[in-house]
């Protein structure tokens, strides 16, 4: 396993995009340090943050002993697992079959899991009007992706196959189940994996991590909230 002398500096927030990175540098057991990106006060639009996310989302990393021995930047939560997963061969197997198919369930969640939720979250909580059709096509994908993910654990421990990237970018997303309206009867295996998942001490750390120093201005502005919960 490749070792790690400086630590990587991690930008981020304990949304469910930036916990994905928050759970793999403490999985991988590696040098890091956590740098709050306060939403709140429009820090994700300072050059210095634009610079390494010049889509001004969380998270993104910088890793001081990049390919090469230099300095590299890295943004959106997709392209920061893969490249952690194969800079340290862990969590992203070696094997191409093998890797097509984490491949799947690690775009599988961010180009739907993800942004799928956040909208179901968005129309159904912080939107100033509620609108009926958007409600209920965003509820109706919620539950068609979670029966998606239930069938797809039946009979496995982890999403695909072993423990991975894969299982690591989708179980912040997965932790506000019941707001969704997601059932054990319904979703067993689902549910039974975020058990399982939750159980691991990395996972629980990396979950928790910046959620004892919450903004102030996140606690109070609905505004900042959405904006929080868009994070992609």
């Amino acid at each position: 396993m490749t070792t790690q002398t400086k630590p990587i500096e991690a930008y981020s927030l304990p949304t469910p995009n930036g916990q994905k990175v928050h759970i793999m540098l403490e999985e991988l057991g590696v040098p890091w340090n956590y740098h709050r990106i306060d939403i709140g006060k429009g820090e994700q639009f300072t050059p210095e943050f634009l610079a390494i996310s010049p889509n001004n989302k969380i998270p993104a990393i910088v890793d001081p002993e990049g390919p090469g021995g230099e300095a590299i930047s890295i943004f959106e939560s997709g392209a920061i697992l893969k490249y952690l997963g194969l800079k340290f061969g862990e969590f992203y197997p070696t094997d191409a079959r093998a890797q097509v198919k984490v491949d799947e369930w690690l775009f599988w969640q961010v180009g739907g899991f993800g942004p799928m939720l956040g909208q179901n979250n968005h129309f159904n909580v912080y939107a100033p009007e509620k609108i009926p059709y958007a409600q209920k096509r965003y509820t109706d994908e919620t539950h068609r992706l979670f029966r998606v993910l239930n069938t797809q654990l039946a009979g496995k421990e982890f999403i695909a196959g072993d423990y991975s990237i894969a299982d690591i970018a989708s179980i912040g997303w997965a932790q506000s189940w019941e707001r969704y309206g997601i059932t054990r009867e319904e979703y067993p295996h689902a549910l039974a994996w975020i058990e399982r998942l939750n159980a691991r001490p990395a996972v629980a750390r990396g979950l928790a991590l910046g959620k004892e120093t919450p903004s102030s201005d996140l606690s109070k502005d609905k505004d900042a909230q959405k904006i929080l919960f868009n994070q992609r």
